[in-house]
């Protein structure tokens, strides 16, 4: 470390008023640029933006007036049976994890705040006494290169809150489509044990019936034991379905952030209508455009080229410190006192030897490099989820579809059907039971395959507009009907 100490009167007492001036000009210049902070913390954008997208509002919960509205509202969509809308705005309101996300927003403002802000300075005092003669030293230094690049510290700064904006934003989506979701399946499982309770009444009487007529030798031992297995199967079927309602509703809970008395929310008895298909021409463009977990991807790689400019132009001088330095020295000798107060200014900069700034370059080069390869890498997976997301959406409208215009109504047909010719004696118990139990099953694919339209519409709309794109998919295609 090199330091340059000018003293003894090489700056004169006239002098000190233009420096005080040029110093003070310095600051309120610099003091002029500096951000402050937002009102609310940086959420209005976020806020705007997600009305905008999914039609639902959302607040930071700081106060306990804002904590008291919050649940105000809650509770008066609690008062009604939820859907999907209030659902996800439920989830706004509530979940805490969002409000966590928020904060992360917050303390991004923080530092970009403080990245603003000169760098403050560092005063030190020093008093030394030997015999007759008293030396005092008083001394006011900063950090001069972060006060040179101090702008574009602030831009850096800047750019990457913006891009925690952007995040924020992607976090809101996605705890909004979380709700949509958990929405969906807890209402699906609900109705599939509803259906299978009504089912298994049915079986239970004709199974009841059927044990009776044994009785009276008009069904043998083989039929009593089908209806009977047909009842025992049916009725595991049903608990199993139970439990997948209980757990798709607890899910949906922890989704909306409920506790205490708000967990005995009401539920529709069944699935909404499915509304008319979307048509999509430019799919793959509207992602790049819109989503915003790639748009956070393109600020943080601003971010990183910023910081690797900053780099290469700092990197012969990573520490360099001025200051201002004022003595006051008495001295005693033979009782006649001498005093003087030399006044000056030091300036402390590190020696490049041995790191010339490549290693900074070089990391930040690859910081750089790392930081555009992953952003290729997500707009080639952006659009691959667009696509896949949207054939998906598509893909489970026609099979539900399918379900509702064709299979159901051919089921009820061959049930009929079943049952006359059983009364007419032209087929036996073992085909009726075989019968019901493909209705019943035809009922539940039914129910699931639009359970996975929804889903399928919450994934396409997440996948455009950003908040993690589910597995559709895979659901679609364990609930599709065969292919006969």
């Amino acid at each position: 470390m090199m330091a340059v100490v000018i003293a003894k009167g090489s700056i004169s007492a006239r002098s000190l008023p233009i420096l005080r001036l040029t110093g003070s000009s310095l600051l309120i210049l610099t003091l002029a640029g500096c951000a402050s902070f937002s009102p609310d913390g940086g959420m209005t954008p976020v806020a705007g933006q997600v009305s905008s997208e999914i039609g639902a509002s959302t607040h930071k919960i700081d106060s306990p007036a804002a904590a008291e509205a919050a649940d105000t509202r809650v509770k008066a969509l609690l008062a009604k049976p939820i859907t999907a809308e209030s659902a996800a705005q439920i989830a706004l309101l509530s979940n805490r994890g969002l409000q966590a996300e928020y904060n992360a927003l917050g303390i991004t403002e923080a530092s970009y705040i403080q990245a603003s802000l000169p760098p403050n300075p560092s005063i030190g005092l020093e008093r030394v006494a030997t015999g007759g003669s008293l030396e005092i030293e008083r001394r006011v230094v900063a950090n001069l290169l972060s006060l040179i690049t101090l702008p574009q510290r602030s831009a850096i700064a800047k750019t990457q809150f913006e891009a925690a904006r952007q995040r924020a934003i992607e976090a809101t989506f996605r705890t909004a489509a979380d709700a949509r979701r958990a929405f969906y399946k807890a209402v699906a499982s609900r109705q599939i044990a509803t259906s299978l309770e009504q089912a298994r009444g049915s079986v239970g009487v004709a199974a009841e019936l059927t044990k009776k007529m044994g009785e009276t030798g008009a069904a043998s031992k083989l039929d009593q034991a089908r209806a009977s297995a047909f009842y025992a199967e049916l009725s595991n079927d049903l608990a199993r379905a139970r439990m997948s309602a209980t757990a798709d509703r607890e899910a949906l809970t922890r989704a909306l952030g409920l506790w205490g008395a708000d967990i005995n929310y009401r539920l529709p008895a069944r699935l909404p209508a499915m509304p008319p298909i979307q048509t999509a021409k430019q799919v793959e463009a509207d992602a790049v455009r819109k989503r915003v977990d790639l748009i956070a991807a393109r600020l943080e790689l601003d971010a990183t080229a910023k910081t690797l400019g900053l780099s290469k132009a700092t990197r012969f001088v990573s520490m360099l410190d001025g200051g201002l330095r004022s003595n006051t020295e008495k001295e005693t000798t033979d009782g006649i006192t001498e005093r003087s107060s030399p006044i000056g200014f030091e300036i402390d900069l590190q020696i490049p030897i041995f790191d010339l700034g490549e290693t900074n370059v070089r990391r930040s080069k690859e910081t750089y490099m790392q930081a555009v390869n992953h952003l290729m890498e997500k707009a080639v997976n952006v659009r691959s989820e667009a696509r896949e997301a949207y054939a998906t959406y598509r893909g489970s409208y026609d099979v539900a579809q399918l379900y509702q215009a064709r299979i159901l109504p051919l089921r009820n047909t061959i049930n009929e059907q079943a049952l006359l010719q059983y009364n007419g004696m032209l087929i036996d118990v073992f085909e009726l039971l075989t019968t019901a139990r493909e209705g019943i099953e035809s009922d539940v694919a039914a129910i699931a395959a639009r359970r996975d339209f929804f889903l399928a519409s919450v994934d396409f709309q997440t996948s455009v507009i950003g908040g993690r794109p589910g597995s559709s998919g895979t659901r679609m295609a364990a609930s599709a009907p065969d292919a006969d």
